[in-house]
């Protein structure tokens, strides 16, 4: 099978590289160019845990082939914001209790992220419906839903000049200490999880 040379434009850097007409773009995401924040689920587009953006459409990156992402603007939960600089929904989810193994967060992010461009002041069942196409086996979903109003609460004030309602303080519900220590689950995902197994 003859391979293909594509450039990749990937949070605003080009890549070089050659593929099989047949490689997934999360494959060439992952094992090619080294973004491991979106992550490898169902393979079948079930679980949204490889969403990313392309052209700033939330796509399931196990169900496009990455010769066809050439010449497109391709943004990971990486582009998202980093430990110094996170995007609001980044830092909801941590203070909300928005994920506990942290596998289907950064595919959660960016399906909200895009979300919230079209409808910046949702009702929480428009996020519920959001987020159908992705899914998680640990939360029981209920701070997600609590972390994407909150980052849309914030977002809202920070287009309208005024502070963020997100302060640091306590989380909308009850859901105890972030399962993470020390480190950031909401800027890269973890590499190694059970929940890959189990489609998340």
């Amino acid at each position: 099978m003859t391979d293909h040379d594509i450039t990749l434009t990937v949070n605003g850097t080009d890549h070089e590289l050659s593929v099989e007409p047949r490689t997934l773009l999360i494959h060439a995401l992952r094992d090619e160019m080294g973004y491991t924040g979106p992550n490898v689920g169902c393979e079948s587009s079930m679980c949204g845990a490889c969403t990313v953006h392309v052209d700033g459409e939330a796509v399931k990156a196990c169900t496009e082939l990455a010769v066809r992402a050439e010449g497109s603007e391709i943004t990971t939960i990486e582009g998202m914001g980093d430990e110094d600089d996170m995007h609001p929904l980044q830092q909801s989810f941590q203070e909300e209790h928005g994920l506990q193994c942290g596998y289907c967060t950064p595919g959660m992010v960016m399906t909200a992220a895009e979300f919230l461009e079209e409808e910046p002041d949702p009702s929480r069942e428009e996020i519920r419906e959001a987020l159908e196409g992705n899914l998680c086996r640990c939360t029981g979903y209920q701070n997600i839903v609590n972390a994407v109003e909150t980052a849309a609460t914030d977002m809202r004030a920070a287009t309208d000049g005024g502070e963020p309602a997100t302060d640091g303080g306590e989380p909308a519900t009850d859901g105890g200490e972030p399962a993470t220590d020390g480190g950031n689950p909401v800027t890269e995902a973890p590499t190694d999880c059970d929940a890959a197994e189990g489609g998340d």
